[in-house]
């Protein structure tokens, strides 16, 4: 992994401690920063578009400000406080994952995926639509896990990973070379994870703490900017202008939830509306009935990842105080609409919840209710304890729940080869002292 690594810094790695963000202050919050200073409000107005609309990295760039008013906010302690990008890795298939360093030191992950990775097909949204007539899959589940590669799922070494995924994603190349329309940032929202979801490489960090609004909206800033990527105009300078996010990065949104729902506000701010965003959960049942209310939100994911909860219990011990008939008696509380489904993310391990009588079980948890299946195929990680399923089993299952009705649809691995897919995602910067917390009000 080390020679698709590259540094930014150190010397673009400044630690601000002590100044004050602007990035991650709603309107109201601005207002007050610019009346506090003895400023009109209509200061605020041009702060906010500056920060939002042409995502400024410094003070110096709000060009709209007067030089006196940006020396002010100076001189007060303020700065934009974006994350920082102090080092990338780029995969075969054109992904690429981001350390990102806050203004204190910590760091998380970000993944950028030109293209997309299938993830949106089948929830009704206008991103669904692009990337089911993009896509061109065989409807044949057989010959979708074949095009994918099928060594992917029996070779877990570094070389092959890479090697595979150079076959795997051989057929995305066009897209990569003659411009591609759409791409997807997956963003993190948490220092490290408290949910310790026994497959995923990220559980292993703990949790050192949450990350602010500002925090969470400005990866997706500081990645746009990498790219040059322009909103709101319908026309890209460099790469796509339809761009799609999913909180599904390191961490629990919903274990940081008021956080959470303050960076989707700011990021419909910049210009990406919520049906372009999908924000995955564990399964937090008291935040599902809470996110159920809200009036503006994103499409939901939940991570079911097996059958029935003696299997959950096993590889996500977070079952032990939310079971899965709450979570979904919770999902069926939200107010979806007509063209609107929830996803259910299912991770198939080989020989834990990949067999017939687990697809069967699925289609009885879900009977009824709106609802499409991702599949996804286990991504190795050091050290954890489980095996890919066979394409074979892939196949299956996949067939069965179609048969049974259930729009379902196997993703497509993306940045395998550098950590960056599914469940692989871990702090390349590693630091000790990571304990096990949760927020207030909030015992896992």
């Amino acid at each position: 992994m080390a020679s698709n690594l590259s540094e930014i810094g150190p010397a673009s790695g400044k630690v601000h401690e002590g100044l004050k963000a602007l990035f991650g202050l709603d309107r109201e919050e601005l207002r007050a920063v610019v009346e506090g200073l003895g400023l009109p409000k209509f200061r605020a107005v041009q702060l906010g578009d500056a920060l939002y609309k042409q995502r400024v990295g410094r003070l110096a760039e709000v060009t709209t400000l007067p030089a006196e008013v940006r020396e002010r906010l100076v001189a007060e302690g303020f700065e934009v406080g974006l994350p920082e990008i102090v080092q990338t890795a780029k995969s075969v298939d054109g992904t690429e994952r981001y350390l990102m360093r806050m203004a204190d030191g910590e760091t998380v992950e970000t993944v950028w995926m030109p293209g997309g990775d299938g993830g949106e097909r089948g929830d009704g949204s206008e991103a669904a639509v692009e990337e089911e007539g993009e896509a061109g899959d065989p409807e044949d589940p057989a010959e979708s896990v074949a095009k994918m590669g099928g060594s992917n799922y029996r070779d877990s070494s570094p070389a092959a990973q890479n090697d595979n995924s150079i076959f795997a994603n051989r057929r995305n190349k066009a897209a990569f070379d003659d411009g591609y329309k759409r791409a997807t940032i997956c963003v993190s929202s948490q220092v490290g994870c408290a949910v310790n979801c026994q497959f995923c490489l990220t559980a292993k960090l703990g949790i050192r703490r949450n990350l602010t609004a500002g925090e969470i909206a400005g990866q997706v800033a500081a990645v746009l900017n990498r790219h040059h990527v322009r909103l709101g105009s319908g026309k890209g300078v460099e790469t796509p202008s339809r761009i799609n996010l999913v909180f599904m990065g390191m961490g629990e949104p919903f274990l940081n939830y008021d956080a959470f729902m303050k960076a989707m506000h700011l990021l419909r701010g910049m210009g990406i509306p919520e049906s372009r965003m999908t924000v995955s959960t564990s399964g937090i049942e008291p935040s599902i009935r809470r996110f159920a209310q809200e009036p503006v939100r994103p499409k939901l994911a939940l991570s079911l990842n097996a059958s029935n909860d003696a299997i959950r219990r096993e590889i996500m011990p977070i079952t032990k105080k939310w079971d899965i008939t709450g979570l979904l008696d919770a999902l069926r509380t939200i107010p979806f609409g007509k063209r609107e489904y929830v996803t259910f993310e299912y991770v198939l391990l080989g020989g834990v919840n990949d067999q017939p009588e687990n697809a069967r079980e699925v289609l009885r948890l879900l009977k009824g209710m709106k609802a499409k299946v991702n599949l996804i195929v286990w991504n190795p990680g050091p050290d954890i304890p489980y095996t890919q399923p066979k394409p074979e089993d892939v196949a299956v299952f996949h067939r069965m729940l179609v048969d049974g009705g259930i729009p379902t649809f196997t993703r497509r691995p993306r940045g395998r080869d550098i950590y960056a897919a599914c469940g692989q995602l871990k702090r390349t910067v590693d630091e000790p002292g990571l304990v096990e917390i949760a927020p207030a009000g909030v015992s896992c």
